[in-house]
């Protein structure tokens, strides 16, 4: 299809009015060209904002997940259950959460079984928890998972939480937290023996104040979580007898700090 000047005019401008307006519509981008002598069809605005990525407006005025998440961060919390099998053969299942702005993560509880009034407990125990905290938890991520019973939902919604469910079979729609998840395996669920609950508990205590505490994070400019709040204070040259390596767990968490 061959475009005169003007019609290439006009379709730059359409684009930028589709960028500039999500919740205006082909027709509409159409109509406010028309006065302007473009001479242009209605189907050649649509064949060129399709052409560009730019789809109409209902799917375009929306918030992609990804925006959604960016934004509203500082209310927004993940959670999920994990497993854990012992060197006995029993399983332990673990309810974690993470705020998706600080990073800061929270082991809710562990046990052999999660009934309802026991996951009802943990989130009555967490929200009683972050109810002085600043940033108010606004939106709460969490799977379609059966035991996240319905009393569950109702201790958040009381607090004024809204219960953000992810599609069906979609992990990344809650990575964060799969992350840490998949972290906590990696690191050190996978390359020790579980003898049972007060090993785990002990265990996930130890990683939980060292990823809080010391580990840093990339999102957050290679600090930790309890570090936000506290610029990295300037060091000059560091002699090697100064550096000091406190270990955890027998030796999987190595920490390295400078000597006063």
């Amino acid at each position: 299809m061959r475009t005169s000047r003007g019609q290439n005019c006009g379709l730059e401008t359409g684009h930028g009015q589709a960028k500039e307006n999500p919740t205006w519509g082909y027709r509409r981008i159409h109509g406010e060209l028309a006065p302007w002598a473009f001479v242009i069809a209605a189907s050649s605005v649509w064949a060129i904002l399709k052409r560009h990525g730019i789809d109409p407006s209902p799917r375009r005025s929306g918030s992609t997940w990804t925006e959604f998440l960016a934004t509203q961060s500082k209310g927004l919390m993940a959670c999920d259950f994990f497993h854990v099998d012992t060197v006995l053969l029993r399983r332990l299942y673990v309810l974690v959460f993470i705020h998706h702005d600080s990073r800061r993560v929270r082991i809710a509880g562990i046990t052999t079984k999660p009934v309802a009034d026991w996951v009802t407990q943990q989130a009555r125990n967490l929200s009683m928890d972050v109810a002085d905290q600043a940033n108010r938890v606004k939106f709460l991520i969490r799977d379609r998972d059966a035991k996240f019973a319905a009393s569950f939902d109702a201790i958040f919604a009381a607090e004024g939480t809204r219960i953000i469910r992810p599609p069906v079979r979609a992990p990344r729609a809650n990575a964060i937290c799969e992350r840490v998840i998949g972290t906590i395996r990696r690191e050190r669920l996978d390359r020790m023996l579980i003898l049972g609950r007060r090993h785990l508990q002990a265990v996930l205590a130890e990683h939980v104040e060292h990823y809080n505490v010391h580990r840093p994070h990339r999102s957050l400019d290679q600090r930790a979580p309890s570090a936000l709040d506290t610029p990295p204070a300037p060091i000059g040259d560091v002699h090697p007898t100064r550096l000091r390596r406190p270990d955890r767990l027998g030796g999987l968490i190595h920490e390295y700090r400078i000597a006063a």
